[in-house]
């Protein structure tokens, strides 16, 4: 089974013999054997001879990695977010400016993830150069968003603090065994996921050529639905990563595919806040 998040896609995942989700090749899987994906990776091959070799101590991710660079990776987002929101304002008599600058910034971060994910090796320079310019797409955007409902940034500390706690929630429910990350359960959210993005796409070209709200899933009643399906995907989403780092832990896999943790983790997390923001926006009246 492949991962939820495009930058673990290297690394499939299988049912073991008991049924959980967890690394391994489809023939691993159908002989229902545990063996370490990571045995027979470019990372884990002894240069000399070509053979499979235990990583070296000290090489292999731990929790400490992945804590350690999803705070980096937070942090300069969280840093340009918080730049673009004071050094670019809003002027609501041309926000279309203010659209271009964010757009624009969402493709490039879109451009290095995927550049990222056809790298052999995480680059952390991609990574951080995704979250730099997602950041400005973020403090662009929750400028516009708070510019239109006037509230002087409230929504903005409403949309943070509930991703906080979705996420919190999520980890602590995933520690208690509460949510068990299995196929079908991969399934169920890939399907849910991807029927999601094309009504969201849907929507988007008929407001860009019919004009309005499109078919009025981003507003009212139905906008205020589909934004708590977002989060609950996000929320669904953050469970697949955290399998991702509890198995790249278990299974011993390289300690710089923390930066890949740190990247799907910080891209869920940017979701469950757009999902957050929207959903806040409709509730206070100003859609």
């Amino acid at each position: 089974m492949r991962s939820s998040n495009p930058v673990f896609s290297r690394r499939g995942f299988s049912r073991d013999a008991g049924g959980h989700a967890g690394f391994g090749t489809p023939q691993q899987a159908q002989a229902g054997t545990a063996t370490n994906p990571y045995a027979t990776n470019p990372y884990a091959t002894d240069p000399a001879t070509g053979m499979p070799q235990a990583p070296a101590r000290g090489s292999v991710m731990t929790i400490d990695d992945v804590v350690s660079r999803t705070a980096m990776t937070l942090g300069v987002l969280a840093i340009t977010a918080t730049l673009s929101w004071l050094t670019l304002p809003v002027d609501p008599a041309n926000v279309g400016k203010s659209y271009a600058i964010a757009i624009g910034a969402a493709l490039v971060a879109f451009v290095l993830v995927i550049v990222q994910a056809f790298k052999r090796k995480p680059v952390p320079a991609l990574i951080l150069g995704y979250a730099a310019f997602e950041g400005v797409f973020l403090g662009v955007f929750s400028a516009i968003m708070s510019t239109y409902v006037g509230d002087g940034g409230g929504v903005i500390v409403q949309a943070v603090l509930g991703t906080i706690c979705v996420f919190a929630g999520v980890l602590i429910a995933y520690k208690m065994g509460w949510i068990r990350v299995t196929r079908r359960f991969y399934g169920f959210v890939m399907a849910a996921a991807m029927g999601f993005m094309l009504l969201m796409l849907a929507n988007l070209l008929f407001s860009v050529f019919a004009g309005g709200d499109g078919l009025g899933f981003r507003s009212g009643g139905l906008g205020i639905l589909f934004g708590v399906i977002g989060v609950i995907l996000g929320a669904c989403f953050l469970a697949l990563d955290f399998k991702q780092v509890e198995d790249g832990v278990t299974y011993g896999a390289p300690r710089e595919e923390a930066w890949l943790a740190a990247l799907g983790l910080t891209t869920t997390l940017v979701w469950i806040y757009m999902e957050m923001l929207r959903l806040f926006s409709i509730l206070s009246g100003n859609d």
